[in-house]
This record gives C-alpha cells, sequence and structure tokens, in this order.
C-alpha cells in the first residue's frame, strides 16, 4: 500500500481509502490507474454484467476510458461525496487525484463523480445513483453536470413515490 494512504471499508459504500498522515491542499496524491479501452469495449464488457456489481470505469476527455477494474491500483477505491475533498485532473490521458484541501489522518478521501447518463435515463436507471453521502450540500445524486439538479429532483420523486407503496 503506500505510508500516506490505507483502504478499508466505509460507512459510505464499500471501501473506501483513507488518510494515513495529514494531505495538504493542492497535494498530488495518485494516478487512477487501469487498462484503458474505447467506451464501447467497455460497455460491452460490462452490458454482460446484469447482478447489480459496480464498474471502475473512468472516462477520459479523448472519449476513453480508464477501466480500474483491469490492472487499476488502488485508486478505484475511492467514493464519492457532493463535498469532495480531492478533484481529478486529466493531464495526456491520465488522471491524478490531487487533494482540494488538507485533508486529516483517518479521513476518507472523496472525488466527485460527476456522472454523466444519456437524457432519456429512466427513473430506476437514475434511482441506482442516488447520493448517500451525508455531506450537509448533498444533491441526491452522484449525477453532475448541468442536469443533475433536474435529475436529483427525479431521483427524490422516485423515491418518494416507492415510500408512498410501501
Amino acid at each position: 500500500m503506500s505510508k500516506r494512504m490505507t483502504v478499508r471499508q466505509s460507512p459510505v459504500h464499500g471501501k473506501g481509502v483513507y488518510a494515513l498522515r495529514p494531505l495538504r491542499a493542492g497535494e498530488r496524491i495518485f494516478e487512477y490507474k487501469g487498462k484503458i479501452m474505447s467506451w464501447r469495449s467497455a460497455a460491452r464488457r460490462y452490458r454482460l454484467r446484469e447482478d447489480g456489481a459496480h464498474t471502475f470505469l473512468f472516462g477520459l476527455s479523448d472519449g476513453r476510458v480508464i477501466d480500474g477494474g483491469q490492472g487499476g491500483n488502488w485508486a478505484r477505491w475511492l467514493n464519492h461525496a457532493c463535498q469532495a475533498n480531492c478533484e481529478t485532473i486529466e493531464i495526456n490521458g491520465h488522471v491524478f487525484i490531487d487533494a482540494c484541501r488538507d485533508i486529516l489522518p483517518g479521513e476518507e478521501l472523496f472525488i466527485d463523480y460527476a456522472l454523466e447518463l444519456p437524457d432519456d435515463a429512466c427513473d430506476d436507471t437514475l434511482r441506482e445513483y442516488t447520493c448517500r453521502c451525508g455531506t450537509p450540500d448533498c444533491r441526491g445524486t452522484m449525477l453532475g453536470g448541468a442536469g443533475a439538479g433536474v435529475r436529483a429532483d427525479a431521483v427524490a420523486s422516485s423515491i418518494v413515490s416507492v415510500a408512498s407503496l410501501l
């Protein structure tokens, strides 16, 4: 592992990455590694996975994707938070994780996934991206971009609809 971080169970979701020593705002923490492939290849690979298992895909600006599940490092265990303490920086097809504020030992490291889905994604699909980060400004979704607020409302209304049936 590293003298700076460790991976262990997270109260947010599954495993998480935790600081072992103080990290300074702006500090480069690590690179997100894995097999680089086209989105089409990634979609074919994971389309067959109907077991609800999550993936470790990280989209690049050139249309390719890094699959942290293939040859990746422990950066793939970074969880989402709407008020993340880390940010992603893409440089020449490499994705780096930098601290965006000072991080104390024992703190879990988070990035804002800011995921994108097609505009016609159904409510069931949107519900899969519900955020449970618990931060004061939680948007209720791991989706990002201009549609995040609208999509968060759709997720919330879907949850309310399901809850009213119980």
